[in-house]
């Protein structure tokens, strides 16, 4: 499938810049970010994010710019930057009307837009198109159209990618719907699905990330529960399991920017159109509690073993959102940090993923190297990093004191047949 658009992407991350550069491999992209940084490390083929191979850069024609003007090159524009909320968990739209303000200034008549960034239904069309025409002075749907395609990248996965992922595309009439719908059917191999409208495709992104929110929320409240019986979860779940039509959902942190986000937008459009969700925001106070929970275990399990609090010290490793990427963005570890430098704690935290500098940048916290750790009385497995899983107990004795000592295994991913004697194991 082949088409004769030129196309702009706005806003280069975790979204953005793997749909540039699939793009990229059949004809020239405008990639624009407004990162002066993070513009000159990837033209110098550096991914922050790491999650690019070298072989994502070959036979690329891109060019990075921080320079709007450069936008006016292209006729098929797609924007794909953050959708965050602020401190009381409402959708901040600020950076996608910035990114159509952009646009807008220089749109032409026969042009496309397209938006990739999650938004609640009805976004879409009530607040991103009347920035387009108030700033260009043209009119949507005459002359110029607008689509919506929501983005399923998945941070630190190989193999769901942005080509091999069947891609959703909605378009605000049939003619744009064609012409979006050949734009991504030219590069997502896995094909396309035609929404029946763009509030259909924003609203199929939202539930997606809900309906995974609202299954971990379960299985954490039942970890909570299972805990107080001293049930080990992972074992009645392997037991469940054996159900043929039990969900597979396991306990654990949840962050990032879609599962922990996603849900607060579908909220505040419910609650604009006059229902009061119930179960998602209680999915996500259940989820958002789990790092104090975790935390508050630290405390109980090494009073239990004797430690004094004020002289323990504990070693977290992993601070990223989840295993196997550099991605910091909601991070529910620094909830467990809290709770432990409330008690005084020595605190050293270890993530060979994630960059010290953003670390202090975004959350005031320092990362140790693994040859400045010191012996510690507790280690919390928080995220499970390959790298930590292979390397096991006789590498976590290590950087544990030879008296009795705490291992928290947040995921469950370490062996319990080999557990060291003098190691209290704790799994949620």
């Amino acid at each position: 499938m082949t088409h004769q658009r030129k196309i702009s992407v706005i806003g280069l991350g975790y979204v953005g810049l793997p749909v540039a550069m699939a793009f990229a491999k059949q004809n020239k992209v405008i990639g624009f970010d407004v990162n002066a940084q993070r513009i000159a490390e990837l033209n110098e083929q550096h991914d922050a994010t790491q999650e690019l191979t070298t072989a994502d850069w070959e036979n690329t024609q891109i060019c990075f710019t921080t320079d709007p003007e450069k936008l006016a090159q292209a006729d098929f524009h797609i924007i794909a930057v953050p959708t965050p909320v602020d401190d009381t968990k409402t959708p901040d739209l600020l950076p996608v009307l910035k990114a159509s303000k952009t646009v807008g200034k220089h749109l032409k008549k026969g042009d496309i837009v397209v938006y990739e960034s999650t938004v609640y239904p009805g976004a879409t069309e009530e607040v991103c198109i009347p920035v387009l025409e108030r700033t260009s002075g043209l009119q949507c749907g005459q002359d110029f159209k607008v689509g919506y395609s929501p983005e399923r990248i998945n941070p630190g996965d190989t193999q769901h990618r942005f080509e091999n992922i069947i891609k959703v595309v909605s378009g605000l009439d049939d003619d744009a719907l064609d012409i979006i719908a050949q734009v991504y059917g030219s590069v997502v191999q896995a094909g396309v699905h035609r929404a029946s409208s763009i509030k259909v495709a924003e609203a199929s992104k939202v539930i997606e990330n809900i309906q995974r929110d609202v299954n971990i929320a379960l299985i954490n409240e039942l970890a909570m529960i299972f805990n107080r019986l001293q049930i080990d979860t992972h074992d009645v779940l392997q037991a469940a399991g054996t159900k043929w039509n039990f969900l597979p959902f396991t306990p654990g942190l949840v962050g990032g920017h879609c599962i922990g986000v996603d849900p607060y937008y579908l909220k505040h459009k419910a609650e604009q159109v006059g229902y009061t969700p119930h179960v998602i925001p209680a999915s996500r106070q259940v989820n958002d509690g789990m790092g104090a929970f975790i935390g508050q275990q630290v405390v109980e399990h090494l009073t239990r073993i004797g430690c004094l609090l004020q002289e323990t010290t504990v070693t977290i490793l992993g601070l990223a959102f989840k295993e196997n990427v550099a991605d910091l963005r909601n991070t529910r570890v620094v909830d467990i940090v809290n709770v432990l430098q409330q008690h005084g704690m020595t605190i050293q935290i270890h993530d060979p993923w994630v960059e010290p500098q953003q670390v202090q940048q975004e959350y005031g916290l320092t990362l140790c190297p693994e040859p400045q750790l010191q012996k510690a009385q507790c280690v919390i497995l928080a995220v499970a990093h390959q790298d930590y899983v292979q390397k096991g107990w006789p590498w976590l004795q290590q950087l544990l004191d030879e008296k009795r000592c705490l291992v928290m295994d947040i995921k469950g991913g370490l062996p319990q047949d080999n557990i060291p004697e003098n190691i209290v194991l704790w799994r949620l």
